[in-house]
């Protein structure tokens, strides 16, 4: 099953003539808004469903390593997705906010390794941090998204974190967003607002399915 694109349950709070910024902070507003309307068992549902969506993906399936992230509680959960990929023996690693926001990563342990470092930052887990520069060992990437739209466009939480982070990765490696099924946009109807340095994505997986964009 594929995921649902443009419809009109979907939140598009941009009127023509907006600024790319100002029509980006309404985009989240109304996105994060929809989100907390999930309940707890939708979430976990949605959580383990995700993740035998991703584990098809023949890049994923193939990979030594994958650069996935911890969710907080109303992104697309990872949960079941970071123990799948770890009982395959796949290495995964997962961002580390260090000082100033900075770019770095540290291997997944399990769920019991993961702990919240500061109020708002998603879970990180507790091992050595490394620099960025070691997404370049990734042979994908898992990115969160608050939307994508079908030319790869991502709409991220706004700090600019994977914009920067998605420099490092090898050339020909695929970054996937991961969104739930009314989070895609079909471009050609309601495009998300994009500025020069943001960064596209290669393809979105959701609970009923992925596909590439662009």
């Amino acid at each position: 099953m594929m995921e649902r694109m443009s419809g009109p349950a979907q939140p598009y709070p941009i009127l023509p003539g907006s600024d790319v910024e100002e029509s980006k902070i309404a985009m989240r507003q109304a996105v994060r808004a929809a989100r907390e309307m999930r309940s707890d068992r939708l979430r976990g549902e949605a959580a383990q469903a995700v993740a035998e969506v991703v584990a098809q993906i023949p890049e994923v399936a193939a990979a030594r390593c994958v650069a996935s992230y911890a969710a907080r509680p109303a992104e697309v959960g990872t949960a079941p997705l970071l123990d799948l990929l770890a009982a395959r023996g796949t290495r995964v690693l997962l961002p580390v906010l260090g000082a100033g926001l900075s770019r770095e990563w540290a291997e997944y342990a399990g769920q019991e390794d993961l702990a919240v470092r500061a109020p708002g930052r998603p879970p990180e887990p507790s091992g050595p941090s490394m620099p960025p520069e070691v997404l370049a060992e990734a042979d994908v990437v898992l990115a969160p998204a608050l939307a994508v739209d079908t030319r790869g466009v991502r709409l991220g939480q706004g700090g600019g974190w994977y914009d920067r982070a998605l420099e490092y990765v090898r050339p020909g490696v695929k970054t996937f967003a991961l969104v739930y099924p009314e989070e895609i946009y079909d471009a050609s109807e309601h495009p998300l607002p994009v500025e020069e340095h943001d960064v596209r994505v290669s393809g979105v997986a959701t609970p009923l399915g992925w596909r590439e964009l662009g």
